[in-house]
């Protein structure tokens, strides 16, 4: 602040509001308070100051207000890349289990949940089947693993797989990794398991990505016993293009491809970023699929848990909710679920695991935000129809089939970027605190033209009058004590000195010689007497 000037205000305190508004930065304060009586004119200025005051007041609550509702954006872009990550590709048949390699144990255990059949009707199946009834001596297992079933009897790759190509080198099923959904036993291209290294593409169009030609072996499918819900009507493959980070839930996501057709599909990688609370409902931590005896919300989001964990993915919550709800309701897993709960058996599948999920899917029981960054691939599908007659008999006499086989259960597949452009959508926060702080500041010079030294200047004088009023008011009463203390000890030192001189005259022995003064005097007051004391040497 700056020195006040004049005779009249340098002798007012630093805490006087006249010393104040005369030199303080904020407009409008000098012509309130200045020297004089109260005119129009002030009481005009006076006005013009407290409505300027709650105007900026007014747009300071407005703007925090808007602050604090933590608005986002959405922001839409499109980036240029020198080379893209593969995606993960999960192939699953149809079919779940092969026909030729169903055992009368199998049906024994696994009948009744997975196509329906009563033990009378077993005989009846198996002559479907083409194979022989059971025998009179027959003897079940003790235990029964679906996960064995479904590995032992399952399409293998080695056996549907006929060509694999990415871009346009040779691949085979030593590059593809099983893994167990819900459809069964399938495989995952590009997976990334066991640290593998992650395939890229410099290039987009058709031929720069994976081609591979599969039988679908329709001769092993199961026949339709009966109309229960894992007994398959369509013959082809179920697909899933999805990154490595999330796992497959091709039973809802996968798209289907027939046999008889070459069918391209053309991707485009889109990046996602959405923020967390408060502003969104992103979330990043990790996911713990196991069952817990006492959950605090078994169908909300799993929890951290000590121990590393896959990262955190939309699919990845909700299999960990399904896996939790399942395991709490029936003590068990389905074998495509993650977690160390046992696998159910058969009639666990029949009688719980299958309804019970069911159910949960049906009311979309699982509340999982999004992750705060993930990646997912836009598809667009087009086919042709495959193989040509010529193709048909090349093909037949390549893999030893006839031509109706050929044309039965033949299929290629053609998944390719369609340009290494990425689409990246991301969550924003619409207003910031330097947003804020600007507004404010704007506002603050608008209306009451302030600054933040001006701020500064306020508490100043604040701490000056906190000083010069309280403080000083303790200051002064303290020193007035003082001050009362002292002038009482005065007056009782000049009555003691007084009455001494009357009580002990200067007696004469000689010649007349002027009276000795006292060559000490020594006071002392006590607190509960106040004696003053006198001791002088004639």
């Amino acid at each position: 602040m700056k020195t006040p000037s004049g005779p009249e205000e340098a002798r007012r305190p630093a805490s006087d509001i006249r010393v104040f508004a005369s030199s303080c930065t904020l407009h409008g304060l000098g012509h309130v308070f200045g020297p004089g009586r109260l005119t129009p004119r002030r009481g005009l200025w006076a006005v013009a100051v407290l409505l300027s005051l709650a105007a900026f007041l007014y747009q300071v609550e407005e703007r925090v207000r808007y602050y604090g509702e933590f608005h986002h954006e959405t922001a839409l872009d499109e980036r240029e890349s020198h080379q893209l990550t593969f995606p993960a590709v999960t192939l699953c048949n149809i079919n779940p289990l092969r026909r030729s390699r169903l055992t009368p144990n199998d049906l024994h255990w696994a009948g009744p949940a997975l196509l329906g059949l009563e033990p009378t009707e077993h005989a009846a199946f198996l002559r479907a089947l083409g194979r022989p009834p059971t025998s009179p001596g027959f003897m079940p297992s003790p235990t029964f693993d679906m996960a064995r079933l479904y590995a032992r009897a399952g399409h293998t790759l080695e056996d549907m797989l006929l060509d694999c190509r990415y871009r346009g080198q040779p691949c085979g099923p030593e590059n593809f990794t099983a893994i167990f959904t819900r459809m069964g036993q399938c495989y995952t291209f590009n997976s990334g398991a066991n640290g593998a290294e992650l395939l890229t593409t410099p290039k987009g169009g058709a031929g720069n990505g994976l081609e591979v030609m599969l039988d679908v072996q329709e001769d092993e499918y199961l026949p339709v016993w009966k109309d229960v819900e894992e007994t398959p009507f369509e013959v082809g493959i179920r697909v899933q293009i999805h990154s490595q980070e999330e796992p497959p839930i091709i039973d809802q996501l996968g798209f289907g491809v027939a046999p008889g057709y070459q069918t391209f599909v053309s991707c485009q990688k889109q990046q996602l970023s959405f923020l967390p609370a408060p502003w969104g409902d992103c979330s990043s931590r990790s996911q713990d699929p196991d069952f817990d005896s006492e959950p605090s919300d078994p169908l909300g989001p799993p929890g951290p848990t000590p121990g590393p964990r896959p990262p955190y993915s939309l699919m990845g919550c909700r299999l960990a909710c399904e896996t939790r709800y399942v395991a709490r309701k029936c003590g068990c897993r389905m074998m495509h679920m993650p977690g160390g709960a046992p696998v159910c058996s058969p009639q666990q599948y029949k009688d719980c695991a299958n309804p019970a999920l069911d159910a949960m899917l049906r009311k979309d029981a699982c509340t999982c935000p999004n992750p705060c960054a993930s990646t997912r691939y836009a598809k667009e599908l087009s086919m042709v129809r495959m193989p040509s007659r010529p193709a048909t008999r090349y093909l037949a006499r390549k893999y030893n089939r006839s031509e109706a086989y050929i044309v039965d259960n033949v299929l290629v597949l053609d998944i390719f970027f369609e340009a290494l452009n990425y689409e990246t959508v991301e969550q924003k926060k619409a207003y910031e605190v330097s947003e804020l702080l600007g507004d404010i500041g704007g506002q603050m010079g608008l209306f009451i033209g302030a600054s933040l030294l001006t701020i500064l200047e306020i508490l100043d004088y604040l701490c000056e009058v906190f000083r010069d009023r309280v403080l000083g008011y303790f200051w002064n009463r303290k020193r007035s004590q003082k001050h009362s203390q002292k002038h009482s000890s005065t007056n009782l030192l000049q009555e003691g000195m007084g009455s001494h001189r009357n009580e002990v005259p200067h007696l004469s022995l000689g010649p007349s010689r002027p009276p000795t003064p006292p060559c000490a005097v020594t006071r002392t007051l006590s607190a509960s007497h106040r004696t003053c004391y006198l001791v002088t040497r004639l």
